[in-house]
């Protein structure tokens, strides 16, 4: 690891500030993705600024038809969450499953979709139900957020405050993980909303998450697991690597979604 500065925010406007100041600076979350990378020397920022203890990107409320998260909370708390458990049973459940007992206990939401790998879980849920993300500067919907794999709407000194949640009928995910990692080789995230089924991919996609448009229009006509993986997904798009061929995860993504909308009910 190259040498770096270590900062502790105590507010939002004192991150942006220690930001400003810094040469090359990266915020820190939970730490998950960017610690290895700098223990690697993939990564030598300047400066972190560790976002941890910022009371207002913690909390976890419901309003209406709205479950907000802030960006602060861990995996662990969310699956843990009666609230989240309450208003979408699949958010909690996919929070369950990330990693493992250390990954889910100090990652974070907001961490995550700013990292936006694409065999994140979070993505998938963020994309299917449509969710808002609030920053210290402004609202950006999910379809504008990802912009391809590592990539989001951020800018450079701009944080993730909150994630808002419009809470769907039902929903379900499922994913096929990475036995090592637990990444996700292809998960799929369901929902019917009151827009229609939304159908959200990750882990399979050269360019990260993405939505299945057919699946939808199948989902529109017949909710069931039979009209979901009965879908023809094609594999030009899709990734390819030691791990599996863009034709196996073609056709993880048709079961994966089939074992999502059975989850969802």
């Amino acid at each position: 690891m190259y040498e770096t500065k270590y900062h502790k925010a105590g507010s939002l406007d004192n991150a942006t500030s220690l930001m400003g100041s810094a040469d090359d600076g990266k915020y820190l979350g939970g730490g998950m993705t960017l610690i290895p990378t700098m223990k690697q020397r993939l990564a030598a920022p300047s400066d972190l600024v560790d976002l941890g203890g910022i009371a207002d990107l913690q909390g976890i409320s419901t309003d209406g038809s709205t479950l907000t998260i802030g960006a602060g909370v861990t995996h662990a708390e969310v699956a843990g969450s009666s609230d989240v458990q309450g208003a979408i049973p699949a958010l909690a459940a996919l929070a369950s499953h990330i990693g493992d007992p250390h990954v889910r206990n100090c990652g974070t939401l907001g961490g995550s979709i700013a990292n936006n790998d694409p065999a994140a879980d979070y993505p998938a849920a963020v994309l299917a139900l449509g969710a808002t993300i609030k920053t210290n500067s402004r609202e950006i919907t999910a379809g504008d957020f990802f912009n391809g794999m590592f990539e989001t709407s951020l800018s450079d000194d701009e944080i993730i405050v909150s994630v808002s949640f419009p809470i769907p009928e039902k929903a379900g995910y499922a994913k096929f993980p990475n036995p090592a990692s637990r990444y996700a080789m292809a998960g799929v995230f369901a929902a019917s909303t009151s827009d229609g089924p939304r159908v959200a991919v990750t882990g399979a996609g050269q360019d990260g998450v993405y939505r299945e448009d057919a699946m939808e229009a199948a989902l529109s006509a017949d909710w069931s697991p039979a009209a979901a993986s009965g879908v023809d997904v094609s594999a030009d798009d899709l990734m390819s690597d030691i791990h599996g061929t863009s034709d196996y995860r073609a056709n993880l993504v048709k079961v994966m979604a089939g074992r999502a909308v059975e989850a969802a009910g």
